[in-house]
């Protein structure tokens, strides 16, 4: 975990992309990225399975083992989690963990912190409350409960869909450790969110969400006779992507 913490830079933040295949995490490696994050709606939605409800559970160990092979940092998205799946993920080759409260108990949360962390204290936990996360945002409930679990342990904390600069800082400013924001287009740049405090910058679904958004529009321009993205991957660099090695 060591090598993988120090990525975590005040000034120069771990930009993480999210990948939910073999292919999208080997064309990142390629583009040099040191560390990447697995994204659950990617891969539940590959699967034809619901996110945040531990239906890809074997998925996303599956892809763990599959991406442990590659020249890169890894960590999982493994929803609100367990002992036991942090365990099989961090022996699949993860040296990290992304764990969501989804606005249950806090205290039952930073429970499951210290848990995973006594059991595998090399991983990287990183902590995500959901009080921005698809609701109004609550930013005392935000300090309390980022309070809470970098005390239990937690090695990061995670508030996807915090926006607004002065509530980042605020939570920057609250906890000693670092401190993780889900990049919103249009919203955020990294720039502005490393002048901030924040020391990691997810991408989250995006990636998953641009890919699909692309095949939409190429397949819409074929059918309606509009040109079509030039520049793309040829058939033989998608094929060496297939294959982690």
């Amino acid at each position: 975990m060591k090598d993988f913490a120090a990525l975590h830079r005040s000034g120069d933040p771990l930009v993480l992309p999210n990948v939910w295949d073999v292919a999208s995490a080997r064309c990142l490696v390629e583009a040099s990225f040191p560390a990447l994050g697995t994204t659950s709606l990617g891969i539940a939605a590959a699967a034809g399975l619901p996110d945040g409800a531990g239906a890809a559970d074997a998925e996303t160990l599956r892809l763990t083992r599959a991406l442990a092979k590659l020249p890169v940092h890894l960590t999982a998205d493994i929803e609100t989690g367990s002992v036991g799946t942090a365990i099989a993920v961090a022996a699949a080759g993860a040296v990290g963990v992304n764990m969501e409260d989804t606005m249950g108990p806090a205290e039952a949360h930073a429970a499951l912190i210290r848990s995973v962390k006594r059991e595998v204290p090399q991983l990287f936990v990183n902590a995500r409350t959901d009080t921005h996360w698809q609701r109004p945002g609550d930013l005392t409930e935000t300090l309390r409960r980022v309070r809470i679990y970098a005390d239990a342990g937690a090695d990061g904390v995670f508030i996807p869909g915090l926006a607004e600069p002065a509530d980042v800082a605020a939570v920057v400013a609250t906890v000693d450790v670092p401190v993780n924001i889900l990049f919103l287009p249009g919203r955020h740049t990294v720039a502005a969110l490393a002048e901030l405090g924040v020391r990691r910058i997810s991408t989250g679904s995006l990636l998953f969400r641009a890919a699909l958004a692309a095949s939409l529009n190429t397949a819409e321009a074929v059918r309606d006779g509009l040109p079509v993205r030039p520049n793309l991957p040829p058939y033989n660099q998608v094929n060496t992507w297939s294959t982690a090695q």
